[in-house]
């Protein structure tokens, strides 16, 4: 399953309360040192629970549809996202994204696309019942 938006917030904020779970330069890979393309996964450093590329690389996807008035309605503990909706969300940013673009797109920030949408700079995590 594609992780909700909530775990996917989480997972990238690993404990953490700022923007960014560390520097962003040395967690993503970002229009000023990707060359312009995608890397392989794990290539920039992790964040403090192990996890790679939540800033940068490719934008994710987020099971959640898309709605920008959605958080100040929603329950405080695991929202779930809107029922329905045209665009779904991702998080992250790209390897396209200019650093200060790219820093508006920190852990807090949301995007979306419809789901039809495919392009070198936007991919998926799977995540997992534990």
């Amino acid at each position: 399953d594609l992780p909700t938006e909530a775990q996917w917030e989480y997972a990238c904020r690993a404990g953490t309360t700022g923007p960014f779970a560390g520097d962003l330069t040395d967690l993503a890979w970002i229009e000023s040192n990707s060359e312009g393309k995608a890397h392989a996964v794990k290539t920039r450093k992790p964040n403090a629970w192990g996890l790679h590329d939540l800033h940068g690389n490719v934008w994710e996807w987020c099971a959640d549809w898309f709605d920008a008035g959605y958080y100040a309605v929603s329950p405080a503990t695991d929202p779930r996202g809107p029922e329905t909706g045209t665009h779904r969300v991702m998080r992250g940013g790209s390897f396209l994204c200019h650093d200060s673009y790219c820093r508006r797109y920190r852990v807090d920030a949301r995007s979306g696309n419809t789901p039809d949408t495919s392009s070198s700079h936007l991919g998926f995590r799977v995540a997992a019942d534990a």
